[in-house]
């Protein structure tokens, strides 16, 4: 089976469909910061899950230019109040123009908030994080689902998600035996796996029949393999041409001799 060709059959099979957001583009607007004087990752741990995760869902989501990936950027959601403001780790959100990128995301500007919503826990945000951040997420925002993860594998494990239901409550979402979730909104399956030589407890996205979304260094082992299989088909057909060709000459040469 041609595992590249399969997963991308697979990829335009499972990719969400959704309306276009009635807003426009907007990468920046005037007043509202766009900085402040925080790293993007508080360890070495959170910036090895958010930059894969987000690497990941960038080469998944790229099929489609209605959907806009944000990493660690303001998210501002009611207009005029500055106040009203926060920086998720990754945010994905439907029906907006991939490009181009943005400063921060606007929501009453863009006609959207986020789907999903993906914070990675550490000492200091920790508390907000699995608290308050789920009401501001889910009922002040409008994001679907909202994920948290501790990515350090020496701290306790904790992979949590809730979700808003059709009537608007919030629900905490149940992990099945492995201790995965499943996000409805991106129809896309998560857990978590433990790298001894990172000491990262890396969260992993899945397909709904549960292909593993490749990382980049995975992908490129792929293609790699695959060229190397078709450098090595297409030598073998050579040979066996070129021993068919040294057939054709040996008989010709006989039928001459008679």
């Amino acid at each position: 089976m041609d595992t590249l060709n399969d997963f991308a059959f697979k990829q335009r099979k499972y990719m969400p469909v959704f309306p276009k957001a009635n807003g426009k583009t907007t990468v920046y607007i005037e007043g509202y910061p766009c900085e402040d004087d925080e790293p993007m990752s508080a360890t070495d741990f959170h910036g090895e899950q958010i930059a894969g995760l987000y690497e990941q869902f960038k080469r998944y989501f790229a099929i489609n230019e209605q959907i806009y990936i944000g990493i660690d950027s303001f998210i501002y959601y009611s207009e005029g109040d500055i106040r009203k403001c926060v920086a998720p780790d990754i945010y994905i959100v439907f029906g907006v123009a991939k490009y181009p990128l943005r400063r921060s995301f606007y929501t009453w500007a863009e006609g959207a908030a986020p789907v999903a919503v993906f914070e990675f826990l550490s000492d200091s945000t920790a508390h907000q994080d699995r608290g308050e951040k789920v009401a501001v997420y889910l009922k002040d925002i409008g994001v679907q689902e909202y994920f948290i993860h501790q990515p350090e594998l020496k701290k306790p494990a904790e992979f949590r998600g809730w979700r808003r239901s059709a009537s608007g409550s919030i629900v905490e979402m149940a992990p099945d035996a492995a201790g995965g979730l499943f996000s409805e909104a991106l129809n896309l399956y998560f857990r978590y796996e433990e790298q001894q030589h990172t000491h990262v407890r890396l969260l992993r996205p899945y397909l709904p029949d549960g292909t593993p979304m490749t990382t980049a260094l995975e992908e490129h082992h792929l293609r790699a393999a695959a060229q190397a299989r078709l450098a090595e088909e297409t030598q073998r057909r050579k040979d066996a041409e070129t021993e068919l060709e040294k057939l054709r000459k040996q008989l010709a040469n006989l039928q001459r001799q008679r």
